[in-house]
């Protein structure tokens, strides 16, 4: 971990593992305060909006994974807007935004643009910006332009490039039973077992390093009320059809070069224990950032860190979005 202030990490690892307060989980899925759909390239896309920002505390929007997820994944996120706007939205062809269906819109640099066209709709001079799996690609290549409204950005367990994240896969698949591997194994050659016997030897993959926690059943609710659910056609054209083998446009993808452009003193890295993305592969990115970026890890928590520990999740991403906000309060330079 040369490079990085180890008892920064240390004790940012501490704040996540045993200061974050038990938080109630509510009973329904927030509503929004304010719904729009958005302009953008290739159509329109929903936005959403909960809490106010005043007082230095900045916006913060998020940006879900995939691709071709939705905004519900941020559930629990949604706490944040006890002292700030937090603005959830879907990203073209996803959830609720139209969904033109055309691959020409599929690219990174074209999702990246749509968050200039959220910032601008709702009038934000300044804000932070949150992305996850996916959302964190898009993320950062929409920071490496340097944009001015960016105050703050949150990278996490992100997908910096194909070739990361397939090395992280292949070294968890081999964590897994010897039974499991040779079921998945059989999965992919030419004669494969019956497809429950496969879906059940992904499940352990997924049960792993994905998801260890259930879905809370105010998500479902939400999810099945407004038909949210993953656009299987734009997943498959960009990442493939499953976790172990990319064969999309994102597998020769490669935002490594982008990390030099980012401001360390503004960006925080978050990955899980057992995220699909290894903690010393995004600590090695997080090295990369001029200044050195702040780092965290969330125990217990696989790929879906707000899912399976809310409370400690929320509170790293609160504590850093509060000290943003006293840097810009000061004048600092974004």
């Amino acid at each position: 971990m040369a490079g990085l202030d180890r008892r920064a990490f240390l004790s940012l690892l501490g704040a996540a593992a045993f200061a974050a307060p038990a938080v109630a989980r509510p009973a329904v899925f927030p509503p929004a305060e304010r719904e729009l759909m958005v302009p953008v390239k290739g159509g329109r896309v929903y936005v959403r909006t909960n809490g106010t920002s005043a007082g230095g505390r900045l916006p913060v929007l998020l940006l879900h994974g995939g691709p071709g997820g939705m905004h519900s994944t941020f559930h629990d996120p949604l706490e944040l807007a006890d002292e700030r706007m937090v603005v959830l939205c879907d990203q073209l062809d996803s959830g609720r935004s139209d969904h033109p269906d055309d691959p020409a819109n599929w690219t990174v640099a074209r999702f990246a643009d749509e968050i200039d066209a959220v910032g601008a709709a709702l009038g934000l001079p300044r804000f932070h910006v949150l992305g996850h799996s996916w959302g964190a690609t898009i993320a950062l290549e929409w920071a490496a332009r340097q944009p001015a409204t960016l105050a703050g950005l949150v990278l996490a367990s992100p997908y910096i490039s194909g070739k990361s994240w397939i090395a992280d896969v292949a070294a968890r698949r081999a964590a897994l039973p010897a039974d499991v591997q040779k079921v998945i194994d059989a999965c992919e050659g030419t004669a494969p077992p019956p497809p429950a016997t496969c879906d059940a030897a992904s499940g352990a993959f997924y049960a792993a390093f994905n998801r260890r926690e259930p879905l809370p059943a105010m998500r479902k609710t939400y999810e099945t009320a407004h038909n949210l659910k993953l656009n299987e056609k734009l997943y498959v054209a960009m990442n493939g059809a499953g976790e172990f083998t990319q064969t999309g446009t994102l597998k020769d993808y490669d935002g490594e070069p982008f990390l030099a452009r980012l401001d360390g003193a503004r960006t925080l890295f978050v990955v899980g224990q057992y995220d699909e993305t290894r903690i010393s592969t995004v600590a090695a990115f997080a090295e990369q950032v001029p200044g050195g970026a702040e780092f965290a890890v969330i125990p217990g928590a696989a790929h879906g860190i707000f899912n399976d520990r809310p409370d400690e999740s929320v509170a790293v991403v609160r504590g850093f979005l509060k000290r943003q906000d006293a840097l810009a309060a000061q004048g600092a330079k974004p």
